[in-house]
């Protein structure tokens, strides 16, 4: 036979030399190949590597420096097993390595030797060593483990195999050991099955042996069959056998015959023996290979030769699965790796023409959908059809090879079958065993899905597209929609009716899965019609679609400008934004138009997104003029300021700081040009000098370098602001030495009241103008001197301060100068006194003051200039009583000294004080002596009390301070008084007044007399202690003392005289910058009212604590200044909280909208709940619930006030917030469960992706919408809650369809019977519907018990029906039981017929006295089938149903009952019976009974038909004999012929066989190298080689191959 028309194909698909293996390399122990994939090469020389061949790229093998005894590659993936002895030992490392990752996965050290090991499945490997057998998973990191024992069998073999089957419950290991004694060249095979279920083993003779799945017609799961090759020598006897068994077959279920068929081998290849097993699972042949190269083919089911050939000249010893063509790869010892596969064009014909088997050609055909038996098949399907054998036709018609009967014209011919009543229709049988084959072609599909619509069975559809039992086309798609959408789109989908599918989507509104789909399929739809059609329903869809459709390969598909137009037409302003920041992010300049729309349409609707994106910065091509405008409208008027480039544009807008952030504003003069600059600033103090001083001040400070120190100072000067120009100017002074910037920073300063600035720059500075400086502090007479004296003193003007000092009545200064400051300079300043005619005494208590500090020689020269120098008596007497050296005092004093001490030593007070009185009192040289005068008032407190006033007020140059302390002492309070108001003591008269006279009033007196900033300190404090709180502010101001501040504070708030404490405060500023003062006076400002004041003075330069301010303000309900405060400092979260408590919701709402925090939203929200202003509670709400953890709370709080409308208004505006989460989708659903129940199934179908299900189904149940609920757990996935919710309330929940859907997916089965009970109570018209929806899932005999004990046995006839195809017992004879009581006997012969599982004995004897003659009729047809053939036969012959009864006796094999129904119709005179009897009983009655019965009952003429046929029977056998006979002779001389030519060619092949026989060339699979030899020619005929035909096989002789 030519190659071409061959069965099998053989191929070349690479020889091992050509790519560089070393022919000594192609053995056994160093080739392996584990599947199709791969063939692994060890190689020990020149080097020791591995060698991997991947058989999709044979030419580019991968070579490896690898030093392993045995290497396999893993059938799947490039992971490669490596094994080596470890030196000096017996035991071998194994490792297991990742080629691709380059990453050991496992190793193990055997503690044996491993004689053979094999990958038995991708991730599992067998190890087989001396006595045992392992596996070793590649995955985690378990060691091998021991599966079994290795048989006695097997020992001193070679394992040169290890399989097991797909399930890994059966294993099986061969083995070859030398020959027996008797024929010891043929190798022996060994083979151990292990069961693993079991834990056994079988020992059996086996040289080849390989696993296969087996369906078994009649059982639904398949069957592990092995299939093993034996060669053995029994009494010098060669027997080689094929045998298949079935391994662990199943109990109760149709088992798979054993089959065995032998192997020939032909003379020359006696010692050949198989060396493997290939199967294939494609066609299900069976490849048996031996190692001389022969090939057996056979049929795995029938064991039944296909055909035989020698495939190899070398040697094989390696063969692989290739299960892709469902062949295999062999390996001779030549290096050639052949394919051997199925001819597809071939086989079917050679089989039914070669080996004349039909059967096995249509088998073939079936099984693997192959040409060449299309005329077979049709002729027997005809055959069938004809005979009205539908079943089996349609049997036929499903598995037709390449469905050359799946055609319309097949469904037709079942359509004009006429259905017989109480039958299944032969379409319906047909499509039913399509089902069960397979997949259904689209013409079969839509003719089956028809009448499954007509039957409004659409759930059967649902289950068969389920399970890809029908072929989808746009028809059935169509059909189907007509009943359910959702699974049209489905079929439409699978079918590719691209254009439907996006209708589809269309309609359900999924119109992002239309651009997925699209893109998929390659599909252009109209997007503009499918955004506008979006757009009318969702436009927070469309948005999102028209994003996607941006991001389309290629482009948008529409325009952008179009997209956004279609928003805007609808006013969809928020989404046309949406859309177009996200399309215009790549900032690119062709986008100019759009991101000037985007920015106008959000600056005319929402100022804020304009701003924000401004912001963001994200666009630069807009048109920025047009833009500027539009901010400037909006109130944006930093972005306007950002975009206008004209001065007068610029100018106009700068002013409206009352809009604009300072700060923001600073930033921007840094953008402007030095002349803009300048022209802006002049502007803003032009429009509100007082408001934008210091946003200028702070410009010019920031900016003062590129605007020019000199220019900003003209600015000032200009508006005569020298409040700016104090605050500008503080910050240049300490980096400038320039004289006229120091002294206009002086100026400034004093003219704003910054006393201490001015005395601490006069004092540090040394670059001002010290004559200008001067002039201008004597013409802004300051009521602090201390600037002034500064200056003079520095630099030499003491004259002038003197007399400045004076002229203005501040002595005070002027003896704080001489005392503190620079006691030096008194001679000079006594100097100008005297000139300026100041008093003695004020001059001289000046001089005492400082005593010895003064320098003596200059006094005394400026009052001899002045013929002063009586002034200077006192001054010189305390010089010598301090140690003067003068002579002339000396000598006076040492003279009335010792006088006095006379009178002292007797102690004479009296005597004394008239002594003294005489010297110091009449005009005497020492009637001004210092220490007299001093012990005569001192002996007089002591002596004489009374005269102490008098002598106080006649002397004048005593020791005052001291003498006064001694009369304080003595408690002369008066004269002391009156001695420390002598001496101006004020403070010291003022403290006696206070503390020992305790006359306030008395103080306040001499205090306004004497006018002394320290003598008022003194009488305030006392006043303050005594609670005269007002007065004692007064005082204070009058002092113009700051150090009590905080004292005074604290009264005055205690005695609530605020006004007064303002005026104080105002005292304190001048003094000391404390926050604490500024403070306080602010909070003193609010407390009385003058809220003005209280601006203006936040205004100006301050240290005060605002904030602080603000707070307490708050606390204290002054909520109008608080709100002064908190709208200055920015802190627009309390700001907003004070509007509040003011009832100004709108300016809440807007400083919670610049605050944005959760906390000030949430306050304002609430406060307007409360005041029932909902919309700006909405306002606040909408930036609430975007919070996931404050949504909750704002609900409570709306429905806790009962404004459940209100809050599901603001719910609703939520949905389409930017933000919007699934907690106000879900708590939306959860309010119209509770208040508004008509609109919550809605929402929940519009938005079920983004609920949170768990926390409406609680809702749901809690407000009793069953309904809902129902949705909800179907969406939720949970059924049975579903389930259980529609029975329990059915009135709101059920709906058949639904239910339908819901009850096939509960988890809980008793709900099964719970929804029987159900539909029976309430909807028993329906109960047949659901039964056939849970007709796969429930126990029917449960169900036909409840319904029998529900008295409805005959309600569900039609289920019953339906499943009876199942033969439950119960069923069937509830069934029976149903066409009994309606004495439908045709249908009760059908149940019978084709349902056997019931009780037949009790049925028949049931209606075995039926009054229905039909129903004994079928009552006899039971009898018969439970083979109770008398019983049968008695009832039929009863009732005269002579044909039954004929059957009867024949089919039950008993010639007995035969024969005495012959003799029953000769008694009865029927001989019509008795001649049909004969013919019907034939091969149970005797003819020798027969014809004498017919002879004595004079029935001949009857029977003589019968006879004729026998005598016919019987010649027809005698010539079959005769016939046989002449060819059994006929064969053994042509058998004893062909032997002896057989003899002569044998003879003539000895002498011409060469060696070894020539290697055929092969064909490559791809052009292989030029080494790889020409084209495949078929090796030479078998019959050459002295081989016998096959006639045992029903093969052709191998010689015609």
């Amino acid at each position: 036979m030519a190659a071409a028309n061959a069965p099998i194909i053989m191929k070349e698909a690479l020889t091992l030399p050509s790519i560089g293996i070393n022919p000594q390399f192609i053995t056994f122990t160093h080739v392996t190949m584990e599947s199709e994939r791969y063939i692994c090469v060890r190689e020990t020389a020149p080097q020791n590597s591995v060698v991997i061949i991947d058989m999709n790229m044979p030419n580019q093998p991968l070579r490896r420096p690898i030093t392993a005894d045995s290497a396999l590659m893993n059938p799947n993936s490039k992971i490669l097993a490596l094994k080596a002895q470890l030196p000096g030992t017996t035991q071998d490392h194994l490792q297991v390595f990742n080629i691709e990752l380059k990453a050991k996965i496992k190793s193990f050290q055997m503690p044996e030797q491993v004689v053979f090991w094999k990958w038995i499945t991708p991730k599992l490997l067998g190890i087989v060593t001396q006595s045992s057998v392992y596996h070793w998973s590649i995955e985690g990191d378990s060691e091998p483990l021991k599966m079994f024992e290795r048989t006695a069998n097997l020992v001193n073999n070679q394992i040169i195999n290890y399989r097991c089957d797909s399930s890994e419950k059966w294993l099986v290991l061969i083995g070859i050991a030398p020959g027996s004694p008797e024929r010891p060249q043929l190798v022996k095979g060994n083979m151990q099955l292990f069961s693993v279920e079991q834990q056994r083993s079988q020992a059996l003779e086996a040289h080849a042996a390989a696993f296969a799945p087996f369906k078994v017609p009649g059982n639904e799961n398949p069957s592990t069959l092995i299939s093993f090759a034996t060669k053995t020598v029994n009494a010098g006897q060669v027997t080689s056998k094929l045998h298949i068994i079935e391994l662990g077959a199943q109990s109760g279920k149709p088992s798979y015959t054993k089959k065995q068929a032998d192997l020939f081998f032909p003379p020359d290849f006696a010692d050949d023996f198989p060396v493997s097993m290939q199967i294939s699972h494609k066609y299900s042949l069976i490849y048996v290979i031996t190692k001389l190269g022969l090939l057996f083919v056979y049929d795995l089911e029938t064991a039944t030769a296909v055909y035989r050939n020698r495939i190899s000249p070398d040697p094989i010893f390696l063969t692989a699965e290739a299960s892709s063509v469902g062949g295999f790869y062999a390996v001779n010892r030549r290096g050639q790796v052949l394919l051997a596969n199925v001819n597809e064009t071939t086989i079917v014909p050679f089989v039914s023409g070669q080996l004349n088997n039909l059967e096995l050609a249509v088998n073939l055909a079936k099984r693997g959908n192959l040409p060449g038996a299309e005329q077979l098949v049709v002729q027997r399907f005809q055959e069938l059809f004809s005979q009205t054998k539908y079943k089996e036709a349609a049997e036929l018609a499903a598995e037709s090879p390449q469905g050359i009967l799946r055609t319309p014209d097949t469904v037709a011919k079942f359509q004009s079958v006429p259905v017989q009543a109480g039958q299944t229709p032969p379409l319906l049988q047909y499509f039913g065993t399509l089902l069960t084959r397979g997949k259904l072609n689209a013409f079969e599909s839509l003719e089956l899905s028809r009448l499954v619509v007509n039957q409004n069975k659409k759930n059967l559809l649902e289950n068969w597209l389920a399970e890809d039992k029908l072929e989808c086309s746009e028809e059935l798609g169509d059909l189907v929609k007509t009943v359910d959408n959702d699974l049209a789109l489905k079929i439409y989908i699978k079918a590719r009716a691209t254009p439907k599918v996006v209708a589809a989507f269309a309609e359900r509104r999924e119109f992002d899965k239309i651009l997925i789909y699209s893109k998929q399929v390659g599909y252009t739809p109209d997007y503009l019609f499918l955004l506008q059609t979006i757009l009318r329903t969702d436009p927070q869809g469309a948005v999102n679609f028209a994003l996607m459709m941006s991001q389309m390969e290629g482009g948008c598909p529409v325009d952008y400008n179009t997209i956004t137009d279609l928003f805007l037409q609808r006013n969809l302003i928020r989404e046309a934004t949406a859309f177009l920041l996200d399309v215009l992010k790549p900032n690119l300049p062709e986008h100019a138009f759009l991101q000037t729309k985007v920015l106008e349409i959000n600056l005319v609707t929402f100022p804020n997104v304009a701003d924000a994106i401004l912001a963001n910065g994200m666009f630069s091509h807009y048109d920025r003029p047009r833009i500027a405008q539009l901010c400037e409208k909006a109130g944006l008027y930093v972005r306007a300021l950002q975009h206008y480039s004209e001065l007068p544009d610029i100018k106009r807008v700068i002013v409206n700081t009352h809009a604009i952030e300072p700060q923001s504003l600073v930033e921007f003069f840094g953008t402007l040009s030095r002349e803009w600059a300048l022209e802006c600033m002049k502007d803003l103090l032009l429009v509100n000098l007082r408001g934008n001083l210091q946003i200028i001040v702070q410009v010019a400070k920031e900016y003062c370098e590129q605007l020019g120190v000199e220019a900003c100072i003209k600015l000032f000067e200009q508006f005569k602001s020298y409040e700016g120009l104090y605050f500008f100017l503080g910050s240049y002074l300490s980096s400038s030495e320039d004289p006229d910037i120091h002294f206009k920073y002086i100026e400034a300063a004093a003219k704003t009241g910054q006393i201490k600035e001015v005395e601490r720059v006069t004092r540090e500075s040394n670059f001002y103008d010290a004559e200008k400086t001067k002039n201008f502090l004597m013409e802004a007479k300051l009521p602090d001197a201390r600037p002034l004296i500064n200056v003079c003193d520095r630099f030499g003007f003491v004259p002038d301060l003197t007399h400045y000092l004076y002229t203005n009545n501040m002595l005070r200064y002027i003896e704080g100068y001489v005392q503190k400051v620079n006691p030096g300079n008194a001679p000079s300043v006594v100097g100008q006194l005297l000139d300026d005619e100041c008093p003695e005494d004020f001059i001289k208590g000046l001089i005492l003051s400082v005593r010895s500090l003064l320098p003596v020689e200059p006094l005394v020269e400026e009052c001899e200039k002045r013929n002063r120098l009586r002034l200077l008596t006192q001054f010189l007497e305390h010089l010598v009583s301090e140690g003067s050296q003068d002579v002339h005092v000396h000598n006076a004093l040492e003279q009335v000294s010792a006088a006095v001490k006379a009178f002292m030593t007797a102690d004479l007070p009296h005597e004394l004080i008239e002594l003294l009185e005489k010297i110091v009192l009449q005009n005497s040289a020492f009637s001004g002596n210092f220490n007299l005068q001093n012990l005569l008032i001192l002996t007089a407190i002591k002596a004489d009390p009374a005269r102490v006033m008098d002598y106080v007020n006649r002397l004048d140059n005593f020791d005052g301070p001291a003498v006064g302390e001694v009369a304080v002492e003595a408690q002369l309070y008066e004269e002391a008084f009156a001695i420390f108001k002598k001496f101006n003591m004020n403070v010291q008269a003022v403290n006696v007044l206070l503390d020992n006279i305790r006359s306030i009033e008395r103080a306040v007196e001499f205090a306004f007399r004497v006018e002394e900033d320290a003598v008022w300190s003194q009488v305030a404090k006392v006043q303050l202690k005594e609670g005269l709180v007002s007065d004692a502010i007064e005082s204070f101001i009058r002092a113009d003392d700051a150090t009590h501040f905080l004292d005074v504070i604290q009264a005055a708030e205690n005695a609530n005289v605020y006004d007064d404490l303002v005026h104080y405060l105002l005292m304190v500023r001048q003094k000391a910058k404390e926050p604490k003062v500024d403070s306080e006076l602010i909070y003193a400002y609010a407390k009385i009212g003058r809220l003005g004041d209280v601006e203006e003075f936040i205004l100006m330069p301050n240290v005060a604590n605002l904030q602080n301010v603000g707070d307490r303000l708050y606390d204290e309900t002054l909520y109008e200044a608080a709100k002064i405060i908190y709208a200055f400092i920015s802190n627009w979260a309390k700001l907003a909280v004070t509007l509040v408590k003011l009832k100004q919701f709108q300016g809440a709402v807007d400083a919670a909208r610049k605050a944005n925090s959760a906390k000030t939203w949430k306050e304002v929200c609430f406060a307007c709940v409360d005041a029932e202003e909902f919309r700006l509670a909405q306002i606040c709400g909408l930036n609430i619930i975007i919070q996931v953890d404050d949504l909750e709370e704002v609900s409570e709080y709306y429905q806790n006030r009962g404004c459940f409308n209100e809050l599901i208004s603001l719910m609703e505006s939520g949905l389409g917030l930017e933000r919007a989460h699934m907690g106000i989708f879900t708590e939306l659903g959860v309010l119209y469960a509770r208040y508004r129940s008509e609109k919550l199934m809605e929402h929940i179908k519009l938005f079920s992706t983004r609920l949170n299900i768990p926390k409406l189904i609680r809702a749901c149940d809690e407000q009793q919408h069953w309904k809902e609920l129902t949705y909800l757990y179907i969406l939720y996935d949970e059924f049975d809650n579903a389930a259980t919710t529609i029975m329990n309330h059915s009135p709101e929940a059920w709906d058949h369809m639904q239910f339908k859907d819901v009850i096939v997916k509960v988890a809980n089965v008793e709900l099964y019977y719970k929804a029987v009970h159900f539909y029976l109570q309430e909807h028993p018209d329906l109960i047949n519907d659901v039964l056939n929806v849970l007709a796969l899932r429930v126990d029917h005999t449960r169900v036909v018990d409840i319904m029998r004990k529900a008295g409805h046995l005959r309600l569900v006839k039609p289920y019953m029906i339906a499943v009876q195809s199942n033969n439950v017992p119960a069923v069937n004879e509830a069934l029976n039981e149903i066409y009994v009581e309606e004495e439908d006997y045709d249908r009760l012969r059908e149940s019978i017929d084709l349902h056997d599982n019931f009780d037949m004995i009790g049925l028949a004897q049931k209606i075995e006295k039926h009054e229905l003659l039909e129903m004994r009729r079928v009552a006899a047809y039971i009898y018969k089938k439970a083979g109770r053939w008398k019983l049968s036969i008695a009832l039929s012959k009863k009732d005269k149903h002579y044909k039954d009864a004929m059957e009867t006796a024949s089919q039950s094999g008993e010639r007995e009952l035969a024969e005495e129904l012959l003799i029953y119709f000769i008694e009865q005179g029927k001989k019509e019976c008795f001649a049909s009897c004969l013919f019907v009983c034939y091969d149970l009655i005797r003819t020798d009974v027969a014809l004498e019965l017919a002879w004595i009952n004079n029935m001949v003429d009857f029977a003589f038909p019968y006879l004729l046929q026998f005598i016919r029977e019987y010649t027809g056998k005698v010539d079959e004999l005769i016939k046989d006979r002449i060819e059994a002779q006929n064969e053994v001389k042509a058998k004893e012929k062909e032997e002896k030519d057989v003899i002569a060619q044998q003879n003539m092949y000895a002498q011409l066989l060469p060696l070894a026989l020539p290697a055929p060339p092969m064909p490559s699979m791809g052009g292989g190298p030029p080494g790889m030899g020409g084209g495949f020619v078929p090796p030479p005929p078998m019959g050459g080689m002295g081989m016998p035909p096959m006639p045992p096989f029903g093969m052709p002789p191998m010689g015609s191959y």
